[in-house]
């Protein structure tokens, strides 16, 4: 079989509602999540062995992380099911590492589907999404990108999504690294069984009539954030001045937050401005 490419892109939050927390302390969440036409690549080769190769303009951030902690190798291991199987998988890294868009959970998520199909595995996208959240809450959905979708649950109930309009986003990561659980540990959710707070449309008409209604909602992991990181503020403050934007905000845990314009010249004008020493920034289409 000849090479298998999956594409890993960017996840946004264009909203995060945490509703509180279960009793065995796993957080119950709600998302609208899109996904960006920037990210990493993934490749699988038939191979005797299993083996990890990382290259691209951010592979150095992997470097020290341990074969064990790999999410790439993690997934294999976990859909060979002590099979046997062998692959060379290697991965192309260009989002940054730990910042909040998936960029971990979407090449987890690209090495399920790439190695179900190299290896004739035959598991169908929620099968792959089920044994992907033992990785990870965001691994489900990644799984389903590029597909805008509605995250709920602990991450394990993949929705529906509103009808999205033509979008462009601009990306921004200052350059310093987030790690989810304190986050959380400092939102200080309260016990809830709730799985829902939000009515959600069928669509929207345009990108001003999409943010309009994303601004009544919120990312509640944004205010722990802003006070245990103060680049993320001064992120958001930078990319809501930039001309034309249509709301700027954090997304998941952070530190990478992303402002929202109505076509592309605005945002790749945004992106111009908002580059500077430390700063990952991108122009990107919103994908629907």
């Amino acid at each position: 079989m000849t090479a298998i490419t999956e594409f890993a892109p960017a996840k946004i939050n264009l909203t995060l509602h945490v509703l509180g927390k279960r009793s065995d302390g796993y957080h119950l969440l709600e998302s609208l999540v899109v996904f960006a036409n920037t990210g990493d690549t993934l490749t699988v080769e038939a191979a005797d062995d299993l083996s990890f190769h990382v290259t691209g303009p951010n592979a150095a951030a992997l470097a020290d992380t341990p074969d064990a902690d790999n999410l790439v190798l993690r997934a294999a291991r976990l859909l060979d099911a002590g099979a046997g199987r062998g692959a060379s998988i290697t991965l192309d890294k260009h989002l940054p590492v730990a910042a909040g868009i998936g960029g971990g959970s979407a090449d987890c998520a690209a090495a399920l589907r790439a190695l179900n199909t190299l290896w004739g595995l035959g598991h169908d996208l929620a099968a792959l999404g089920a044994l992907g959240l033992d990785l990870g809450a965001d691994v489900p959905v990644c799984v389903q990108a590029p597909r805008p979708c509605v995250m709920s649950g602990i991450g394990e109930k993949i929705g529906r999504a509103p009808a999205m309009p033509q979008m462009w986003c601009v990306l921004v990561n200052p350059g310093v690294p987030v790690a989810t659980g304190p986050v959380f540990k400092a939102l200080n959710a309260q016990p809830t069984t709730a799985e829902s707070d939000t009515f959600w449309p069928g669509g929207f008409s345009d990108a001003k009539a999409a943010t309009r209604f994303m601004m009544t909602c919120r990312n509640d992991l944004e205010p722990p954030a802003r006070t245990m990181v103060p680049e993320v503020g001064e992120t958001i403050r930078a990319i809501a001045a930039t001309n034309e934007c249509l709301m700027a905000r954090m997304s998941g845990s952070g530190a990478t937050c992303f402002g929202l314009y109505t076509d592309e010249g605005a945002a790749s004008a945004a992106a111009v401005e908002l580059r500077r020493d430390g700063w990952w920034v991108e122009a990107a289409r919103v994908l629907t």
